[in-house]
Order: structure tokens, then C-alpha cells, then sequence
């Protein structure tokens, strides 16, 4: 079992910044997908990025330029650096490690886009 834990999110204005972040402990296997999913109060959830051990990234078309997903492999942590926010961005973000068949989420954390 994997389990993973989220940091980072909270109440930014438009055009302003956040970094999330994402540790992952237990058994970890190196071949792995860990990403960043978000779903708003009446939406479905969705995908934003993820990111494989070596490196292979993918974001959704909403935040590509604006986020940037990296890992630490090391310290099986997975970032998201969250540049120009905006009001549509407002979600609970949560983090997302995939092993084949075996898959774990986080508990999620509020980001607030507002002025």
C-alpha cells in the first residue's frame, strides 16, 4: 500500500502562484505514474499533469505553460508549481500514484483562486 500526502494549497489571488506538494510512503516500485488531479464542487474530477519515474510528462490543456510537474524520486515526493492562477483553477487537488493495478490517492487540498 501507498499512501500519499498533499501540502501546499490555500487562498491565492488571480495571476498569483502556489506550489503543491505530494510524499508518497510504503512500497513504492520505480516504474510509476504520479500526478495531480482535480475536481471542482460540481464538476467531475480531471486530470491536470502527471509524471513518470523517468520523467515523461503530461498536462491538460488548461494548464500547460502555466504548471509544471516534477518529481524527486529520491524522496518520492511529486511537486506541482502553479504559475498565473485563475478563478477556474479552484479545485481540490489531489495527488495520484498508479503501479499497474495498484493505485492510491491523497486526502486532497483546497486551492482558492480569488480576489
Amino acid at each position: 500500500q501507498v499512501q500519499l500526502v498533499e501540502s501546499g494549497g490555500g487562498l491565492v489571488q488571480p495571476g498569483g502562484f502556489l506550489r503543491l506538494s505530494c510524499r508518497a510512503s510504503g512500497t513504492i516500485f520505480s516504474n510509476n505514474v504520479m500526478g495531480w488531479y482535480r475536481q471542482a464542487p460540481v464538476k467531475q474530477r480531471e486530470l491536470v499533469a502527471t509524471s513518470t519515474t523517468a520523467g515523461t510528462t503530461n498536462y491538460a490543456d488548461s494548464v500547460r505553460g502555466r504548471f509544471t510537474i516534477s518529481r524527486d524520486n529520491a524522496k518520492n515526493t511529486v511537486y506541482l508549481q502553479m504559475n498565473s492562477l485563475k478563478p477556474e483553477d479552484t479545485a481540490v487537488y489531489y495527488c495520484n500514484y498508479q503501479w499497474r493495478a495498484v493505485g492510491s490517492w491523497g486526502q486532497g487540498t483546497q486551492v482558492t483562486v480569488s480576489s
